[in-house]
């Protein structure tokens, strides 16, 4: 099915009417573009063309980058199974990036993966240039920091709330970039082989960038809760999300579900591949604090509507998530408590 998702943009003088529309995007499908959000085309190009020169390194150099404890740095070819419902895993590998705290910092905490970032350096990898890497990459984590803020007060106004309901949530940047790679391998889903299996993000918002190749997909019907869409297997069930130049592609998460008790849905998505050529994507998650707790806003349950969901915390949910889907991840045994 062809792609009929709207666009918002960050720039639209009449603010009223991109709440109005983004609020109707979030009924129907949780998923949009995004444009208006200023960051150049440079920057744009810049960290897809960092991503290529990466997933280019010999393997062995790669996975000496790579903090099982802070869930950082890169994860190989087929070490994540993001599809419930397959035994085969995902066609992908990738590099993770959060909020780099040093561990001389107060604020260092690896069970709450507050910690350093895995960067390449000249000693462990060929890559040509690393401070350009790094230097690239945390040019772009740090803009899309403030888009992300940008979008999630539209949204608290999209449900009904104050534009700063959210922001008290917002106060230590949790979020993750990630840099992936999908091989040149045919998905097929009748054989429960995806590039990226069906599954829903797992915190408020994604904002994804990706290169010219297409593949997403997100669920047709979404009128039932997370927990109990398909996982993939009803194949006229799917709408293609095309790349736009300049735009990024932005859903909902499990997280910002629980908060509105259901009403914005956290639609699940999946990649597949034709497997004429290798595709690059990039997704920045955009999560709250690690503590913050996640359960109904008071303007989405009343006596008649009662929350659907019990209360979490962002930290626990991402752990809970981590611990189902990767293979590389080893903080089974810990909790937020």
């Amino acid at each position: 099915m062809s792609s009929s998702i709207p666009i918002i943009r960050l720039d639209d003088e009449d603010e009223e009417k991109t709440v109005q529309t983004l609020r109707q995007c979030c009924l129907e499908h949780g998923f949009f573009y995004l444009g208006g959000h200023g960051i150049s085309n440079d920057l744009l190009n810049g960290v897809l063309a960092e991503a290529t020169k990466f997933f280019a390194l010999p393997l062995e150099e790669k996975c000496q980058l790579y903090d099982s404890e802070m869930s950082r740095g890169y994860t190989r070819m087929g070490g994540e199974r993001l599809g419930q419902a397959t035994n085969q895993p995902d066609t992908k590998e990738g590099y993770y990036i959060g909020n780099h705290i040093p561990k001389d910092d107060p604020r260092y905490n690896p069970s709450k993966l507050k910690g350093p970032n895995v960067w390449p350096t000249p000693d462990q990898c060929s890559l040509q240039d690393c401070e350009h890497f790094r230097s690239t990459i945390e040019e772009y984590y740090s803009s899309l920091s403030k888009v992300g803020l940008k979008v999630v007060r539209l949204l608290a106004r999209a449900i009904g709330d104050s534009a700063i309901a959210f922001d008290s949530f917002f106060t230590e940047n949790f979020a993750t970039v990630r840099l992936l790679h999908y091989d040149a391998v045919p998905s097929q889903p009748e054989e429960g082989l995806f590039a990226c299996g069906a599954h829903s993000d797992y915190g408020m918002i994604t904002l994804l960038l990706t290169d010219d190749t297409p593949g997403l997909q997100i669920q047709a019907n979404n009128n039932s809760s997370t927990s109990e869409q398909s996982d993939g297997g009803d194949e006229t069930s799917w709408i293609d999300v095309p790349p736009q130049e300049g735009l990024f592609i932005v859903n909902l998460g499990d997280m910002l579900e629980r908060w509105t008790n259901g009403i914005f849905r956290s639609t699940k998505h999946r990649v597949l591949t034709v497997g004429d050529r290798d595709r690059y994507s990039i997704p920045f998650f955009f999560e709250p604090d690690f503590d913050a707790p996640v359960q109904c806003l008071d303007v989405c349950c009343s006596e008649d509507n009662p929350p659907k969901f019990p209360p979490t915390t962002c930290g626990q949910h991402i752990l809970d998530k981590y611990n189902q889907t990767r293979n590389d991840f080893h903080q089974s045994s810990k909790t937020t408590s």
